[in-house]
């Protein structure tokens, strides 16, 4: 795991040589183990790296690092988990050079020698992002994972913007040279709706997300868009197209080859140099991953979990009770709401882009407790896209087919109604209901669900508004277009399939996977040098989740049919039932009790007028509701407080 950088700048009054290691130098906590340049000054292209030694930890595998016939200079970060796979078809073929150690990185330069870029990264299984220089042809190449697990940002900046710059995070480029580019109003529109700043957008005008499972091409001095060509190796859509056209018939025979491949997939990433363990939060998808790993092992694997002082939130018991019985060396850290409160003014530097899922803040300690004891660990991510986890895919058409029948005016009706309730009374309701009749956070839901009855007509509107945090009509940020567009925008990428709640599965892996899951957990490991792993974003158990008819996903009013059934054959089933709880914090409480001079300070009347980006009166207005108890808006206030509070360290 690594960082990587890199510009291809015109000469002028650029120092290359600096510049890069300027650039490089931001991305150390990426890469702590050592990091270098290589720069071509004539041409003006310069590349950096910052070095996380996991697989081969010898000088032989430090970055940049040639080719063989040194026609190619790579940078890259991530890993190859079937490399070895991959030397072995190079060496069988005779196109293997004269090996100088073992490192993915190599094998993979190799594949680009022999088979190109493309070939060679449809052969590959990992998590990766690089920038490849091919001297010969000067001809630069950028390419993303399948699934997004690794960011790469491009765009053009500094000299009137005619430079070309790439890294793994923001900061990188903002230690270019002259880098201007101004805050971009529809991108940050889109941040407040989704939390994220959604590919390929960027919070900067002129620079972008790679998007996943893409390759960027530039040639001919690179310093135009029109000298630009990104075009796709890999397809989440067309593998859910060619899924849902071959499912399963036989649900022995999907679940035996789910097994073998979830096996394989642990067994791959459970490949390292250095010490190794895994996230436990005694769910589904945790324990699955953890039992399969356990069950490799011929020693207790380290697992690690996060406990919160507030019951509601704490999950730890249940993977204290999973660990126990998979008898993991179990390691467990307890969070007080002061050591909480304590990290947030450094999420705007460890995110590096405006980021305001709250959850970022637990994801950053379970990272910080597993850092002191290994250095790669395995995550259950995923999970719920892929095998239909989350509540809004079972909860959805339930709660939809109640009122769909209601005319529009009566539907608003319903949803003032809901909100009439406080918060508060909503969770006193439902903590005297049947244990398996409870939804955890009920105050909070019913109160998203209130004030999206008035706006949506079918079941995918329903699910676009209630993936969207502050609504369109809110007016919230100045100079917002409210045009520019998204995946979600666009109904023709999922029109084929034919269930809303698979529909909604793969609208989810397209973008709140990659732009939310996979951005939260990769900045929070990394801003520790902790490399993670994701075993379900194997390509292969994608390819066979997609050939699961939807009742192997969602079954007797749960989801994740298919996982638990391989799950219990490790866990007893006791262990695992309960209601879905995100990994969340108390943040409604916070945000009116020890956040609230914080966030006063962020969003007083004078600040926010004098900024100019965000509507002071619609701010105010939503503080103010928050605080009266009887509307809830944590999620809306948290994504403008960590705008703010990004916006105080640029």
């Amino acid at each position: 795991m690594c960082g990587l950088t890199g510009c291809w700048t015109k000469k002028g009054d650029i120092n290359l040589h600096s510049a890069v290691r300027a650039m490089s130098k931001t991305l150390y906590h990426r890469g702590p183990d050592a990091g270098d340049v290589w720069m071509d000054e004539p041409i003006g292209i310069g590349l950096g790296h910052r070095r996380l030694k996991v697989i081969d930890l010898s000088e032989n595998g430090a970055q940049p690092m040639h080719s063989a016939c040194n026609r190619y200079v790579l940078v890259f970060n991530g890993e190859i988990y079937n490399h070895n796979e991959i030397l072995t078809e190079l060496e069988d073929a005779g196109l293997a050079p004269n090996w100088r150690g073992h490192s993915d990185t190599e094998i993979l330069l190799a594949g680009f020698v022999a088979w190109g870029v493309v070939a060679t990264l449809q052969r590959a299984i990992g998590m990766f992002a690089l920038a490849l220089w091919d001297k010969k042809e000067r001809c630069l190449t950028l390419g993303r994972d399948r699934f997004g697990e690794k960011p790469l940002y491009y765009g053009w900046s500094g000299n009137n913007g005619q430079s070309f710059v790439f890294g793994s995070e923001l900061k990188s480029l903002r230690a270019f040279p002259h880098f201007d580019n101004p805050i971009n109003r529809d991108a940050l529109g889109l941040y407040c709706q989704f939390c994220a700043v959604p590919a390929p957008y960027s919070i900067f005008q002129n620079i972008f997300k790679l998007d996943p499972g893409h390759v960027l091409v530039l040639k001919n001095e690179g310093f135009d868009y029109k000298n630009l060509r990104i075009e796709p190796y890999w397809q989440l859509t067309d593998v859910a197209n060619s899924g849902s056209e071959n499912p399963f018939e036989d649900e022995i025979e999907a679940l035996e080859l789910l097994d073998s491949v979830l096996r394989n997939s642990v067994e791959q990433q459970s490949i390292a140099d250095v010490p190794l363990g895994a996230f436990l939060s005694g769910g589904v998808d945790s324990s699955l991953i953890t039992a399969l790993m356990q069950d490799q092992s011929n020693r207790p694997i380290k697992t690690f979990t996060v406990g919160f002082e507030e019951t509601a939130f704490d999950e730890s018991p249940y993977a204290l009770a999973v660990a126990k019985h998979l008898r993991t060396d179990h390691h467990e850290l307890r969070v007080t709401s002061k050591d909480a409160l304590n990290i947030i003014p450094s999420l705007p530097e460890i995110y590096d882009e405006p980021f305001s899922d709250s959850s970022q803040i637990p994801t950053h300690f379970i990272c910080h407790a597993a850092r002191q004891k290994v250095t790669v660990a395995l995550s259950g991510d995923a999970g719920d896209e892929l095998f239909g986890g989350y509540n809004r895919y079972f909860w959805g058409r339930r709660i939809w087919n109640k009122f769909a029948w209601l005319p529009p005016d009566s539907r608003r009706l319903l949803g003032k109604g809901i909100s009439w309730l406080s918060v508060d009374t909503w969770d006193a309701m439902n903590a005297i209901l049947p244990s398996k009749y409870r939804v955890t956070n009920l105050g909070s839901k019913a109160y998203k669900m209130a004030y999206r009855l008035e706006k949506v007509e079918n079941l995918d509107d329903l699910y676009r508004s209630l993936v969207m945090i502050w609504p369109e009509g809110k007016n919230l940020v100045k100079g917002f277009s409210h045009t520019v567009p998204t995946l979600l925008d666009n109904p023709n990428i999922v029109k084929s399939i034919p269930e809303a709640e698979q529909r909604m599965m793969l609208w989810d892996s397209l973008t709140y996977l990659p732009d939310d899951i996979l951005t939260k957990v990769d900045r929070a490991a990394m801003g520790v040098s902790l490399e993670t792993r994701i075993p379900f974003l194997d390509h292969r158990v994608a390819e066979l989740a997609w050939r699961m008819p939807l009742d192997m996903k969602l079954r007797d009013g749960q989801g994740k049919w298919a996982l638990r059934q391989i799950l219990y054959k490790h866990v007893p089933r006791k262990l695992i039932e309960r209601p879905k709880a995100g990994f969340g914090i108390p943040l409604g409480q916070w945000l009116r009790g020890p956040l609230v001079d914080w966030a006063e300070n962020l969003i007083n009347q004078e600040r926010l007028q004098s900024e100019g980006y965000l509507n002071p009166k619609v701010v105010r207005e939503t503080w103010q509701q928050h605080q009266s108890n009887r509307y809830d808006w944590p999620h809306e206030l948290w994504s403008v407080l960590m705008f703010q509070a990004w916006l105080d360290q640029l």
